[in-house]
């Protein structure tokens, strides 16, 4: 329920503000002939976008799990998040193809009392929702929070390369053209950070090996035995992570004391990572033994 208090009001905050700035870049972009501007101002409308999709996406993943899907539906959060970084990747291409067009064209820009005033609001505005944005990741985890924090991100500091060219575009002819990439630049590696890790994170993953050393060292503190944990994969679903893994155990153990370990090595990995577990024992000498089908 704090997920979806957090991502809700960040959707409809972000989306009133982003339609607001939208139509005063865009504004000022057609009036001084700027492309700059105006790929800045169609990044902030895809802020919108993004946020109608946090929104869509947190309403799904705070669904509860189903016989359809019985890890809940926290995922959507992930794709979600995909989403907004392929959005980012198309705005970036588009606009390399402008900047590009603009270089052919020779076309020298006049930058205005309006374009100082519209960037200047942009990266206040800005930077206030990405805030926002990145307290409410901090407080719930949540990676669509955090997406959209970059995003907004992304376009304010899109802003401050434009009010750092507005001071030489009188002087140079190819200064929009030139801020034009930069911004593409920016939305492209902001969309390559988001697109990367949410990938990683619906394909499933091996931990990292901080936290293996850690799961380890949970397990050993739990066990009188050696269990040799390994094979360990972690698969997120919003904020709700399975955990699975190997364990060798003395092929002399009985059924019972086996599934004692597990159990037990299950729950001190729940109570300290919030992870649930599934364990697949093997015979410590590594030797299976060929059982006959009955």
């Amino acid at each position: 329920m704090q997920n979806n208090k957090y991502i809700f009001r960040e959707g409809w905050i972000s989306i009133i503000a982003n339609t607001i700035l939208f139509a005063l870049k865009y504004w000022a972009g057609i009036v001084t002939g700027s492309v700059a501007l105006i790929a800045d101002a169609w990044h902030t409308l895809t802020d919108s976008v993004s946020s109608v999709i946090v929104l869509i996406g947190g309403k799904i993943s705070s669904k509860p799990a189903d016989d359809d899907h019985p890890f809940g539906h926290g995922r959507a959060e992930h794709i979600a998040a995909v989403i907004i970084g392929v959005l980012l990747a198309i705005v970036a291409f588009d606009f390399v193809l402008k900047s590009v067009d603009k270089f052919g064209t020779r076309e020298q820009t006049v930058f205005g009392t309006i374009a100082w005033i519209a960037t200047i609001i942009s990266i206040v505005v800005k930077e206030l929702l990405a805030q926002y944005a990145f307290f409410g990741f901090r407080k719930t985890n949540s990676s669509i929070l955090k997406a959209d924090g970059w995003h907004h991100r992304t376009d304010a500091l899109s802003s401050v390369v434009i009010l750092v060219g507005l001071l030489f575009g009188k002087y140079f002819w190819w200064t929009d053209a030139v801020l034009g990439l930069i911004v593409a630049g920016m939305i492209g590696y902001a969309s390559f950070e988001i697109l990367s890790k949410e990938i990683k994170s619906l394909l499933g993953e091996s931990p990292s090996d901080e936290l293996l050393e850690k799961i380890h060292k949970t397990v050993s503190q739990n066990c009188v035995i050696r269990v040799n944990l390994h094979h360990i994969h972690l698969h997120h679903y919003g904020n709700h992570t399975e955990m699975s893994c190997h364990i060798k155990l003395p092929p002399e153990m009985t059924l019972y004391e086996t599934h004692e370990i597990c159990t037990k090595i299950e729950k001190a990995i729940n109570e300290e990572f919030g992870f649930f577990t599934t364990i697949h024992p093997e015979p410590l000498n590594d030797k299976l033994k060929t059982f006959e089908r009955y």
